[in-house]
This record gives structure tokens, sequence and C-alpha cells, in this order.
């Protein structure tokens, strides 16, 4: 028999609570570039309407949970919630995953917020109970799209709080020095049931070499949108703004040719004339610079017409 101060309880089969295992608050998440990219790309095709999706990864050891790509599901949702998971659609898309060679499994889903945060209604949390009921470490993700700017994602993970935890208003989890890496939740967030029903989980992103060279070719120049043609209605007012802007140059250039004479004829030296230039505009560099961009661009214009003319 335990001797212990718990030993009645141990006797009838209950385990004290600093026994029972307890999800740990440094447990993280990793989210793939690819899987944050379809998550943020399905939520703003979708605003101002909820959508969901699964997400597909692999349960790493106790403290990480590895999300490596996300599909869409065919569910319509309202401005404040989302119908539940079709299973036969999650069936029929794991059973083609398989057949492509991808074995990761369902580690949660996620859903968007589009306007109002990151939070858990009570559809949701029913939502997230069924998933839970299948794998007690299943995550909920949530993003909003439309507060998503550019730099910054508006995302959290969440998961559920044991009922008897709430019934005993104790701590769902252990506390560790980690707990820093936790998102600051909002006042919304808590009105809603955070850290009550359900706790939220530090999220964290993982890139690969080739994943980190195609996010920098998104945003990189091909030497193909030098050929596109531009359209003439648009080339045209460029170019009366351009010759505008070369004869205000050509006429302040001028004045400070005589300026620059009459300082001469007075006996000015050069380092005089040069401080007295320091921080003003020189007309002759912004001319010359002027002249060589609408140069430049009508003969693109010119030679893209032409090539397009001759292959088309």
């Amino acid at each position: 028999m335990y001797p212990g101060p718990h030993a009645d309880e141990y006797s009838r089969g209950i385990v004290p609570p600093y026994d029972r295992e307890q999800a740990d608050t440094s447990e993280q998440i990793y989210i793939s570039s690819l899987a944050l990219i379809k998550m943020l790309k399905h939520g703003r095709a979708g605003v101002p309407m909820e959508v969901m999706g699964l997400m597909l990864g692999e349960l790493v050891d106790d403290y990480t949970v590895k999300v490596v790509d996300v599909f869409a599901m065919p569910q319509s949702g309202t401005g404040v919630s989302v119908e539940a998971v079709d299973p036969v659609f999650q069936t029929r898309m794991l059973d083609m995953l398989r057949q492509v060679d991808r074995p990761e499994i369902v580690v949660g889903w996620y859903h968007s917020h589009p306007g109002f945060g990151c939070w858990l209604s009570g559809t949701d949390i029913n939502t997230q109970q069924s998933f839970e009921a299948l794998n007690h470490r299943a995550v909920a993700v949530v993003i909003d799209p439309v507060q998503s700017v550019r730099g910054k994602v508006v995302i959290d993970a969440f998961r559920l709080i044991n009922n008897q935890m709430m019934m005993l208003a104790q701590e769902p989890r252990q506390t560790t020095s980690n707990i820093g890496n936790l998102n600051r939740h909002t006042i919304q967030a808590l009105i809603h049931g955070l850290n009550r029903h359900y706790y939220s989980i530090g999220i964290n992103y993982r890139k690969k070499e080739l994943e980190e060279l195609m996010l920098l070719n998104l945003s990189s120049k091909a030497w193909t949108d030098d050929l596109a043609l531009k359209p003439f209605q648009a080339h045209e007012p460029s170019n009366e703004k351009a010759l505008d802007e070369i004869r205000t140059l050509s006429e302040r250039y001028g004045k400070t040719a005589a300026e620059e004479l009459q300082q001469m004829e007075a006996g000015e030296s050069m380092e005089s004339r040069a401080v007295a230039a320091v921080g003003k505009l020189d007309p002759r560099k912004r001319l010359g610079a002027s002249v060589v961009d609408l140069m430049a661009s009508n003969i693109l214009l010119s030679m893209g017409s032409m090539l397009n003319s001759i292959v088309f």
C-alpha cells in the first residue's frame, strides 16, 4: 500500500492532482510556410464568411506538434460560426493523399474569424470536442485574415480544458519558463472563455531552405516583366507629366547656371559656392535622370509593341 498522505485516494484508484499527466505550457506548434500561406489565402477568399479546413502533420513528441500542410473543407459558414466537419470528404481526401505518398495524420483543424480576433465560439468548442474525442492532442487554430497585415499574422492555437479541471478550478497545465512565449491575449478572447473553457498554445514557424527560396522568389521581378506592354492610354499621361517636370527642371537649371556665372564674376570661390548649394535640389542631376527615365520607358514600349506585332 502507498504510504503517504493520499493513501486512501490511491487505494480507491484516485490519482492525486500532482501525479496526473497534465499538458505543459512548453508545448509548441510548428507551422510550415506552405500551410500558413494556404490558410491565409483560404481565409481571405472567404471574407466576410468563415471558412475551415484540416491540418496535416505529425506529433513529434510530447512538446511538439508539426503542421506541414492544410486542405480546405467544403463547409459553408456564417459571420460568426462554421458548420461541422464533413467525415465523407475528410476520408476521401486522406485516401487521395496516401496515394501520393503523404502519410501525415490530421493533427487538428483551422478556421477563420474575419475581423473579430482569435477565440473559440460555442460552435467551435463543440467541433473541437469532436476532434479531441479522436485525438486528445488535437489543436484548433484560429486565423484572422482581415486584421493580418504585411509582416504580422493574427493567429492563435487552442485546446480545450478538461471539465474536471474546470469544476475544481485547477490549472490545467504545468507552468514552465516557456510561458513567456504565449501570445498576449485580448479582452475579447478572455470574455469568450479563454483560460476557462480552453487555453492557448504557442505557435512557431519553421522554414526549410527550399521553402525560404520559394518565399524570396514570390516578390522577385522576372526579366519578362519588362517586356509587358503598358497601355498607351496610361503611358500618355506619364509622358506628359515627365515632360512638364523636364521643362520645370530646365528653367531651374538655367536660373542656377546664371547665378553661378554671377558668383564667378563676383570672385567667389568654388568652395563657397559648394557650401551654399548644400541641402538644395541639384536641377542638373534631376534633369539628366528624368530624361533617361523618359527615354527608357518609351524605348521599351516601342520595342515591346514591335516584338508583339512580329511574334503574334
